[in-house]
């Protein structure tokens, strides 16, 4: 049996490039662990932990949580994973946090999806959903029957605040703003790989490929780590 080496990488794209789709893929694909930010704040939150305590004061207060807290919550979920192959989604996502993961693992890959803005703008501001089951619909590919209402109840459908046009334009802003100097950071360091597209479909192919090839033999033939 060949020597298995632990492969660690990093996601990053806009609100709505398809970031959840391709990250759930690379998961069941290659056999790493998907490690959501957003996901361990909350489950953190929840738990009332002493970090999930602190995060939830800023939010609460309607601070950014500071990097060293967040960066503290994700090194301390990392740390039981010493020979876990992962693929954090959501962090870094400033140039801080870069460094202090940068200070305790070397990052192999960082995938970033390149789609263009307008693309995602009518992504977004199409989606509808049924708010009581959480269905979602789409007014280009996944249309309801009738236009406006849920297939199953009958009953309206709404569009969510985050998916107006408005907030949409906003959050894209903030990201491209935020997430730049991050990207630059890694480029540097001659790790980032980016995929540029229009639809996961068509990406997802060229991100298969190339993980195929950073990623040892063995590694694939593991299942989940």
């Amino acid at each position: 049996m060949g020597l298995q080496t632990v492969f660690r990488a990093v996601i990053m794209g806009a609100p709505g490039s398809g970031k959840g789709t391709v990250s759930s893929r690379i998961a069941q694909s290659f056999g790493l662990k998907h490690l959501s930010s957003g996901d361990l704040l909350r489950a953190n939150i929840e738990a009332k932990t002493d970090l999930g305590l602190l995060m939830k004061s800023c939010i609460d207060q309607g601070q950014l949580v500071p990097d060293d807290v967040i960066s503290r919550l994700i090194l301390s979920s990392l740390r039981g994973m010493a020979q876990t192959s992962w693929l954090l989604d959501g962090f870094p996502r400033t140039v801080a946090q870069a460094e202090s993961l940068d200070s305790v693992y070397d990052v192999d890959s960082v995938i970033n999806l390149d789609v263009p803005f307008q693309t995602i703008r009518e992504r977004l501001t199409s989606r509808w959903v049924h708010l009581p089951s959480g269905r979602v619909y789409n007014i280009d590919f996944n249309p309801p029957k009738k236009p406006g209402f849920d297939d199953v109840t009958g009953e309206p459908l709404v569009q969510r605040d985050d998916d107006s046009p408005e907030t949409v334009s906003r959050r894209l802003k903030d990201y491209e703003r935020q997430t730049q100097p991050v990207l630059e950071y890694y480029r540097s360091k001659g790790v980032l790989e980016t995929f540029s597209g229009t639809e996961t479909n068509k990406i997802w192919p060229h991100v298969h490929a190339f993980l195929t090839r950073k990623i040892p033999g063995n590694q694939q033939a593991m299942g989940k780590a």
